[in-house]
């Protein structure tokens, strides 16, 4: 299981979340790539932090809206939006590989992510910019969603991904961050539903359903309070239950 964060999502003298030592614990970063957050000088520093740590990093393309966290749908027609995904991964990897980093993946952000999700026009766009760009990086996303399939039409090698800090909906979507039960807290539950969903493939839901889930890596966001601490005791959880932590690169 591949454990993962979002990170770089500091700007100019700004800083957010503890990167550093997040990358004493997780086995991939996701790099912000400027347009919701991160910077050029943020983007090396993290990933100089990440190769110096031996964790891969891959690119966090969003939306670009750096006041609303990438967290708003912005009426953007595919091609703005392939072109977008595709300028902010190119972005990432001439700075990974300055760096020295493993580059090994593409984690769209945010309200993109989500967008994707379903949208088979927009995730179309984006897994064509992805395989124009860099056709052998891996793409995260939702178990089974439009993306997963629009990725792996194209060729690409797609990680299902599961979110340890996130809520789930019946259909197995992620409650919206505007409702209740969406970012969870509670380390102990937290660590406990993630044991269970990596060795029996189920997660109960925001409405007490339990749900089928397949995933090969677990998120932790940067931004969530406690994250360091979350991230930590989940993957003690993970190894203590035998499940194997390792990072994307083949």
């Amino acid at each position: 299981m591949d454990l993962n964060a979002d990170m770089g999502e500091g700007f100019g003298a700004y800083t957010l979340g503890d990167d550093e030592a997040l990358l004493r614990v997780v086995t991939s970063a996701n790099v912000a790539c400027g347009f919701h957050a991160g910077d050029p000088l943020v983007m090396r520093r993290t990933c100089v932090a990440a190769a110096t740590a031996g964790v891969g990093v891959g690119a966090h393309p969003s939306f670009r809206d750096l006041a609303g966290f990438g967290r708003r749908v912005l009426d953007c027609s595919p091609e703005e939006i392939a072109a977008d995904v595709a300028y902010q991964i190119a972005a990432l990897v001439g700075v990974a590989r300055s760096a020295g980093a493993t580059v090994t993946h593409v984690k769209p952000h945010g309200a993109l992510y989500n967008l994707i999700a379903h949208d088979e026009t927009r995730a179309r766009a984006v897994a064509r910019a992805i395989v124009e760009v860099a056709p052998e990086l891996a793409v995260l996303t939702l178990p089974g969603c439009v993306m997963a399939h629009e990725a792996s039409a194209l060729g690409l090698r797609v990680v299902p991904e599961a979110f340890a800090d996130r809520g789930y909906n019946s259909d197995g979507s992620l409650v919206s961050r505007k409702l209740p039960g969406a970012v969870l807290h509670d380390t102990d539950a937290i660590c406990a539903r993630m044991v269970r969903l990596a060795t029996t493939g189920q997660i109960e839901t925001v409405d007490g359903h339990v749900i089928s889930l397949q995933a090969e890596s677990i998120c932790v966001h940067g931004d969530t309070p406690g994250a360091v601490a979350i991230a930590t005791a989940l993957r003690s959880a993970l190894e203590s239950a035998g499940v194997w932590v390792a990072g994307l690169a083949r």
